[in-house]
């Protein structure tokens, strides 16, 4: 198996074997980060562990009200972030399902993607099965990592660290169920993010009788939720639903960058990689026919293999969000 692909068997280990199934204003907050010190807690964030000996990727685990238990951030920063005073634009880099923050280091060395590049890149924790969501349930305590990643984290990364803390200074895109994190995010908060990317990542809650929505809700009970679940069961929460859903929300794509990525061939003995990249083709075909019937601009490619991240495609997107965001200075 490539080291780019999910990780299949832990996601299926930790499913159980379960069968696959408005915005917040102007998102301006001020940054008070100074040139050199060391991050502190706030915005609901204790700091319960951390690692900032290397020079650019500094490593943070926290307590919060918002998670049951101390999610960790990789915060990788510019090769002369401590030598040129600047501020610079953010990526927020969100991991796929049966994941963890560590993913797009460990798998995909977006050090060497970003080395030189005049960006910061903040990777969170998301949850096995999270589903960048604060769920209808939990049996297990607080997984509520909408409020993590939103009220808290962006809060706090923008204090700590050189960031142009505005709409224009930042992007999120992500991997699977990250990729599907990252659509949710820029659109519910349109305020927060100019640009959005998708890789192999589901647009389309309702489509094909629910199947992504289902398998957010079984993959998660099984994960992350003791039974719990994201959109509520036997019946959703239909406004959630809808809220999360990007074919929904299309308008809310208005005046930002905008990345998906789709595999056109998965492998066909591999039930899991054909159920995940048939519904994300599907999914954002159905996106992309509405984007252009609204006249929403976007940079979008099929290619070859199934549900992985392909490290040609991330390394363009890397360069389109520092194209699109304002720029160091």
């Amino acid at each position: 198996m490539s080291k780019h692909r999910l990780n299949r068997r832990l996601f299926l280990k930790a499913a159980g074997g379960v069968a696959a199934a408005a915005a917040l204003g102007g998102g301006v907050f001020a940054a008070t980060a100074s040139a050199a010190g060391a991050a502190s807690d706030g915005f609901g964030l204790t700091i319960k562990d951390r690692n900032e000996d290397d020079p650019r990727m500094w490593y943070y685990r926290f307590g919060t009200d918002a998670i049951g238990w101390d999610p960790g951030v990789n915060v990788l920063l510019p090769s002369d972030y401590h030598t040129s005073g600047r501020r610079y634009p953010v990526l927020y880099l969100l991991h796929g399902g049966a994941q963890d923050f560590i993913a797009f280091d460990r798998d995909l060395k977006i050090r060497d993607l970003t080395a030189g590049k005049p960006l910061i890149v903040v990777m969170p924790d998301g949850g096995q099965a999270g589903w960048y969501s604060n769920p209808v349930s939990s049996n297990t305590g607080p997984r509520n990592w909408e409020t993590f990643h939103i009220d808290q984290l962006l809060r706090w990364v923008d204090a700590n660290f050189r960031t142009h803390a505005e709409y224009a200074g930042r992007a999120v895109s992500g991997f699977s169920m990250g990729g599907f994190g990252a659509l949710k995010y820029a659109a519910k908060y349109y305020g927060h993010f100019a640009s959005v990317s998708a890789h192999s990542g589901p647009a389309s809650l309702r489509r094909d009788s629910g199947a992504v929505a289902h398998w957010a809700n079984a993959s998660a009970a099984a994960a992350d939720l003791g039974g719990g679940t994201v959109y509520g069961a036997p019946l959703w929460d239909e406004a959630r639903v809808t809220a999360d859903n990007p074919v929904q929300n299309v308008e809310r794509y208005r005046n930002k960058r905008i990345y998906l990525v789709a595999g056109t061939s998965p492998d066909p003995v591999n039930w899991f990689d054909t159920a995940n990249e048939s519904q994300v083709l599907a999914g954002q075909r159905e996106f992309r026919a509405l984007l252009d019937n609204a006249g929403i601009p976007h940079d979008s490619h099929e290619d070859p293999g199934g549900h992985f991240v392909r490290p040609n495609r991330l390394t363009d997107d890397i360069n389109g969000v520092i194209a699109h965001l304002r720029k160091a200075a």
